[in-house]
């Protein structure tokens, strides 16, 4: 089978969904954390969260989503992402991201 992938970054959790090409219909979806991403506040006005957990929420539901479609990496045509309006991550020569990420919410 074919499939589309898409995932949703978003500041409150990440979801993946696969829809079958052929029929246009959802196969399989998820989303992490199953509570909300946690969002801080060094002070007042400020927004932030760690990258780490957007990486490791859109593998975990990626992973689910394919799962519950019983699809395999080759069956996935395409991918598409969303991203939560804007944000900055900081990463070193290594691509080690070096501080929590100013979000959109960010004053």
């Amino acid at each position: 089978m074919d499939y589309l992938l898409g995932i949703d970054v978003g500041s409150s959790s990440v979801k993946a969904s696969l829809l079958d090409v052929a029929s246009g219909t959802c196969a399989g979806s998820a989303f992490y954390p199953k509570t909300e991403q946690v969002i801080k506040s060094p002070q007042p006005g400020f927004a932030e969260q760690d990258p780490q957990c957007w990486y490791d929420c859109a593998r975990d539901a990626v992973r689910d989503a394919m799962r519950e479609a019983e699809a395999k990496p080759q069956d996935v045509k395409a991918v598409g992402i969303a991203y939560q309006m804007h944000g900055l991550v900081c990463v070193d020569k290594d691509q080690k991201v070096l501080r929590p990420s100013i979000i959109w919410c960010d004053s």
